[in-house]
């Protein structure tokens, strides 16, 4: 277990070491395993980046994000202007299908709507908006709705969770009920809960995953 002084100093050194955060003004505090993560940066990417980084940090149970985006002369950008350039990241991107996401921008805020099949098509809809100048924070609401008729196979996610290097040696209780994945247990870290999590949705028929895994510090 590390102090809560030790866990700050860590989650400090791994945000200053991302080059995309390098000169951004990031304040840190920790205390029982929760960091709280405050300051301004000049891009929704970099806000991103910094939850990121602080959340692959051993010892980090939750990460508290108040880090604000406050765009310049250089970054400013209209609503409309947002949202043609969302429109056209989403042609670029051949796994989105960009005529069932709906899009609106408020004020620098971005909402996403619509239905797709796979969660990973939802994550990289709002990966595509993530990097856009000017975006301040978005909002994605867009649902998944399989097309799979397969009943979801509880043996498959349990396989692939076993197999995978990064969370194999944890002990993962995956429970299926209907289109829903619910997985149990305690990890070593935010990262390998993250990786159960992204697991869990590639199985066929997924629609929801409740990933109530707890981060065991003392492991």
């Amino acid at each position: 277990m590390k102090t809560n002084e030790e866990l700050q100093q860590k989650v400090i050194e791994a945000i200053n070491w991302e080059p995309l955060l390098s000169a951004a003004e990031i304040g840190v505090t920790a205390f029982d395993g929760i960091v709280t993560l405050t300051g301004c940066v000049n891009s929704y990417a970099k806000k991103e980046e910094a939850e990121r980084a602080a959340k692959n940090v051993s010892g980090v149970k939750v990460v508290v994000e108040k880090i604000e985006v406050v765009l310049n002369n250089k970054t400013q950008k209209s609503d409309n202007e947002i949202a043609a350039e969302i429109i056209n990241a989403f042609k670029w991107h051949w796994d989105i299908p960009h005529d069932r996401v709906q899009v609106k921008v408020e004020k620098g805020w971005v909402t996403l709507t619509g239905s797709l099949e796979w969660n990973y098509q939802k994550e990289e809809a709002k990966k595509a908006v993530s990097v856009l100048i000017g975006v301040k924070g978005i909002i994605n609401n867009i649902m998944i709705i399989s097309l799979s008729k397969d009943r979801i196979n509880k043996k498959d996610i349990e396989d692939a969770i076993e197999r995978n290097k990064i969370i194999g040696n944890t002990k993962i209780k995956v429970e299926v009920l209907d289109n829903s994945v619910t997985l149990k247990g305690n990890v070593e870290s935010w990262f390998q809960k993250n990786e159960a999590s992204r697991l869990a949705w590639k199985a066929p028929g997924v629609l929801e995953v409740k990933n109530n895994l707890h981060v065991d510090l003392k492991q």
